[in-house]
């Protein structure tokens, strides 16, 4: 099944581009003005606690455009889902309507994260006390909401 794209689809999409091409164009822009040794891993609560070379900050970026094409290509073929209901002729257009949304909602978050990794270890700035718990909360409150959602579709 083919499903048409939605305005929140196309809306998500650019704003998925705009974000790692923003990040890509950073990066180019400001090369030189980046110290050679950026934070490259977190604790928990945001402090430092690895440091690396800047080149790793082409891996952050690579990684982001591979999970952003990994998730756009998986979010074409809605019948090999794991939809956790039973899909049937009558709910499978509702079903994967709120599946695709859904896929289209953490690629968003995984790609305003990668971005703001990005810059943020740029910078050489520890994560704000607010960074994890806010991530963790969009990622699985979107979860939890899609997933009620899709209970009451079925």
């Amino acid at each position: 099944m083919k499903l048409k794209k939605s305005s929140y689809h196309a809306a998500v999409n650019s704003i998925c581009l705009i974000l790692l091409l923003g990040s890509a164009i950073y990066l180019v822009l400001n090369w030189g003005k980046i110290p050679d040794q950026v934070p490259a891993h977190y604790d928990a609560s945001g402090t430092i606690d690895r440091w690396g070379s800047k080149y790793e900050l082409l891996i952050f970026l690579a990684l982001g455009w591979i999970i952003y094409f990994g998730m756009a290509a998986i979010s074409r073929f809605p019948s090999a889902w794991n939809t956790g209901v039973h899909v049937t002729a009558e709910n499978k257009e509702r079903v994967y309507k709120i599946l695709r949304a859904m896929l289209d909602t953490l690629q968003l978050l995984i790609s305003a994260v990668f971005s703001f990794l990005i810059i943020d270890s740029s910078l050489s700035n520890t994560l704000p006390g607010w960074f994890l718990p806010a991530f963790l909360c969009l990622v699985f409150g979107s979860i939890i909401f899609f997933s009620i959602r899709l209970v009451r579709a079925r």
